[in-house]
């Protein structure tokens, strides 16, 4: 149940970031509230998984997820680049974060 909570931590992390960069210097309001709420939530469901999963293990993939998932949206929904060595890392950073879920618990 930790790791399901972990991975929404992550996508969690995603919304902030996206939030983050849709607040316009936190002038919108409607997004900078969204960034608050995400943050939020984020740490608070990762500061719940690492009751049981080692930190370390946690902080990577909550990470992993995060970088992952916003590099996904930066491409998909504001245009940036996805060459091939941004693919090839996005995939080396899914199989890093698997095999610390195989090895980590």
């Amino acid at each position: 149940m930790n790791w399901i909570i972990l991975v929404v931590a992550g996508l969690f992390e995603v919304a902030f970031t996206t939030s983050l960069k849709l607040s316009q210097n936190f002038t919108n309001l409607l997004w900078s509230a969204a960034f608050f709420v995400s943050i939020t939530l984020s740490f608070i469901l990762l500061n719940k998984a690492s009751q049981t999963i080692p930190m370390g293990t946690a902080y990577a993939v909550w990470t992993g997820i995060g970088a992952v998932g916003t590099v996904l949206v930066g491409i998909f929904l504001f245009k940036e680049p996805s060459d091939w060595w941004r693919i090839f890392f996005i995939f080396t950073l899914i199989g890093s974060i698997v095999g610390l879920r195989v090895v980590g618990g």
